[in-house]
């Protein structure tokens, strides 16, 4: 579990985070939402201790770290994984090369050891066929995935995702929403998600965090959301025609979430919508 207490983060005299309490639960996906220049990245970028916070304190299972030292904050890295906009892979780098440059920085395995995880999470994110290729050689969901399992290699506790579906098309971003699910689920990470996909909201987000103005507007979940009373929040989840006609359909029917339920053989199927 990750706990947030007042934090506050101020550049000179502009205080973009002002005062957020919140927590991300372990085992769940957790999603921060807002719109451009609510503080989102600002408060994604303090957690990480990118940016260092004014004040509050940052609990990683109930340790502080603003309370840490230089080496108590490298160890915590150790146990964070990340997935960067753009996935930011080395381009002079395969696909192996890429996975398995947080064990090279992070730990004392053999390359024998180094190279069993490694082909472990290429198994588990089906990149088998792509290991030895450079990353101009495969698609970005295929790059996607890669970053996701650099993310993984280390057994992460702690998951960070900023933007994993920008650029990708709409089925690709199912197939990496599902993928951060399963993931979270069978390693037991806590992950939290900087997103603008509307989507990815209404289908994993077991919590989510709505920023404005650098405060906490709202927090709930998905089940939770048609029926939300913010209006900031409900203009801006169900800003698009469709998704207001989806809401006005869900509310009048007294359903109130997206289910999708995945068929056998990989085929496209279209989501359910569950009552409440």
């Amino acid at each position: 579990m990750i706990e947030v207490k007042e934090l506050r983060k101020k550049f000179d005299d502009v205080e973009v985070l002002k005062g957020i309490n919140t927590s991300f639960d372990t085992g769940k996906v957790n999603l921060i939402i807002g719109q451009s220049g609510s503080g989102k990245t600002v408060f994604l970028k303090s957690l990480l201790n990118i940016f260092e916070p004014s004040s509050g304190a940052i609990l990683f299972d109930g340790r502080d770290i603003m309370k840490m030292s230089r080496e108590e904050k490298q160890g915590l890295r150790s146990e964070i994984g990340t997935v960067f906009q753009g996935s930011a892979l080395f381009d002079s780098m395969t696909v192996e090369e890429n996975i398995s440059f947080p064990l090279d920085m992070f730990t004392n395995l053999t390359y024998r050891e180094k190279k069993r995880k490694v082909l472990e999470v290429i198994g588990r994110v089906n990149l088998q066929n792509a290991n030895k290729k450079y990353p101009s050689e495969i698609s970005g969901g295929m790059q996607k995935r890669v970053a996701i399992a650099r993310a993984i290699v280390n057994n992460p506790k702690y998951l960070f995702c900023d933007e994993p579906n920008s650029g990708l098309d709409p089925y690709t971003s199912n197939v990496i929403d599902d993928l951060l699910m399963e993931i979270t689920k069978e390693y037991n990470t806590t992950t939290i998600i900087n997103t603008h996909d509307m989507n990815s909201v209404m289908t994993i987000g077991e919590k989510i965090l709505y920023l404005r103005l650098g405060v906490k507007e709202w927090e709930g979940n998905k089940d939770i959301l048609a029926t939300a009373k913010n209006k900031h929040l409900i203009d801006f989840v169900y800003s698009s025609e469709l998704f207001k006609q989806l809401r006005d359909f869900m509310l009048e029917n007294d359903q109130t979430s997206l289910i999708d339920t995945k068929p056998e053989n990989n085929e496209k199927d279209n989501p359910k919508i569950s009552k409440q």
